[in-house]
């Protein structure tokens, strides 16, 4: 019996030296990457599952570029924070985070992240910590929280798209249907073409781009994330109203290149539009 107690107070000790030299970005950015890691992996399976893997390849694993590009600035500040010593909140943070990981259920995990994120925010770390947190809780918005609200409103929402594109093209709409311009049929928008989630992502790249320079906050910081949005939702509009001219349109036009060149320049734009706002300081970071 004394030869088992002798034990456990070595393991305890070897623990807190373990946890008192582990550097906190090392930590926190541990658990950011099991957490993207996971939620990336459920979107993966899907996409496989759903058109196979050459097409789920070319299509990025239905994981837009923003997203993965912001991942990886945000646990990049995160990974900077040389302060040693972990604390046992912060042991049972993350044990807390793990577990909602390592659930099945790829949304769990950016519940984790958010959470984590919001941990971060609200306690006194570095400031490259606090930026990647920001980065990293705004890409829980494309991934898990603008698909919830779109669950909620996909009436109100495609029905938004639909006025806009029924306007453009000057003919009558029901819903979500809208008459082609030459009155051979209607258009039906659905829910993968509508703005909303190329909206998050304009959001996105506004909020990586503005924290990974540090840019200096203003109010023209508004203008600049609308024009992004702004920009994302005439291209969207523009090419469902292309769509919407006549039944030719619509078959020539609704393909994979089609999509491919609206994606392209729905990218140019949220960088372009973005980098512009933080010019400033993107010279300096360059």
């Amino acid at each position: 019996m004394v030869s088992v107690h002798s034990y456990e107070p070595a393991a305890h000790n070897s623990l807190l030296r373990v946890a008192n030299d582990l550097r906190r970005g090392e930590y926190f950015g541990g658990l950011y990457i099991l957490g993207c890691a996971n939620g990336f992996a459920s979107r993966v399976v899907h996409s496989v599952e759903e058109i196979g893997w050459s097409d789920a390849l070319y299509g990025t694993f239905g994981v837009s570029v923003i997203v993965l590009a912001s991942c990886v600035a945000g646990i990049s500040l995160i990974l900077r924070d040389q302060s040693r010593g972990v604390r046992p909140l912060e042991i049972a943070v993350g044990a807390g985070f793990i577990i909602l990981v390592i659930l099945p259920i790829g949304a769990l995990s950016w519940i984790a992240v958010t959470g984590f994120s919001f941990f971060i925010l609200l306690s006194k770390y570095s400031p490259t910590s606090r930026r990647g947190a920001i980065i990293l809780l705004a890409t829980t918005v494309p991934m898990l929280w603008s698909r919830m609200l779109f669950q909620f409103f996909a009436n109100i929402i495609l029905s938004a798209d639909a006025s806009l594109v029924s306007w453009l093209l000057g003919t009558y709409r029901t819903g979500n249907l809208v008459e082609f311009a030459d009155k051979s049929g209607q258009l039906v928008i659905f829910p993968p073409c509508s703005s909303l989630a190329n909206v998050s992502l304009a959001f996105l790249c506004w909020v990586t781009l503005s924290q990974l320079v540090s840019h200096r906050k203003s109010v023209s910081d508004l203008l600049w994330c609308f024009l992004a949005c702004a920009a994302v939702i005439a291209v969207n509009v523009i090419r469902m109203t292309i769509l919407g001219l006549s039944e030719w349109h619509y078959a020539t036009f609704h393909s994979e290149w089609g999509a491919a060149i609206a994606n392209v320049i729905i990218l140019a734009l949220i960088v372009g539009i973005s980098a512009l706002g933080v010019r400033r300081e993107l010279v300096k970071y360059i």
